[in-house]
């Protein structure tokens, strides 16, 4: 009996290590393809030099955020297109997500800035993506850089739950 048992453990632990290398194959194969669709583009770089290889799609990483709650954080690499951007000086950026949710930019030690009117543009992003509350008075600072109206900052009144990103470096389309 005692036989048994070690004979069927040891074919469930090898069957179970057989399915697992099958989805690492299945991601990266993903990951290949992804790459070469994005090797053809032109970047122009900012901040830390990156490369556009394992960049996963904004759907994706909707994923990972969704999954996540406030204070988690985990390194990432994101492709996705500039919703906004500071107005005063480049400082932060948003990006668009799936189903109309959206990732805030800053960027590490404020070492760099973007371009301000790269709206609609697609950027390959490198750093730690993060959930946290935001404050009703920083908020309220975004949405003036943004160039809210008066009326827009006064309907700020609850801290909100956002998904961020502080970048280190940052690929910036230069075709789109």
């Amino acid at each position: 009996m005692k036989h048994i048992l070690t004979i069927v453990f040891a074919v469930l632990v090898l069957v179970s290590c057989k399915e697992e290398k099958k989805t690492n194959e299945d991601i990266a194969t993903v990951a290949t393809n992804a790459d070469a669709k994005l090797q053809d583009i032109a970047y122009e770089s900012f901040g830390k030099k990156i490369t556009s290889s394992d960049a996963i799609s904004a759907k994706r990483m909707a994923v990972h955020y969704a999954n996540m709650t406030v204070g988690d954080s985990i390194d990432a690499k994101m492709i996705a297109k500039v919703e906004e951007v500071c107005q005063s000086k480049g400082c932060w950026m948003k990006l668009d997500l799936p189903d109309g949710e959206e990732v805030m930019v800053k960027f590490k030690d404020y070492g760099f800035f973007m371009p301000k009117d790269i709206s609609g543009r697609e950027v390959v992003i490198n750093g730690k993506a993060y959930v946290n509350e935001v404050p009703v008075d920083e908020q309220r600072h975004y949405a003036e850089d943004g160039g809210a109206t008066a009326e827009e900052i006064a309907k700020i009144t609850e801290p909100k739950k956002t998904y961020s990103f502080l970048a280190d470096g940052v690929l910036l389309n230069v075709k789109n």
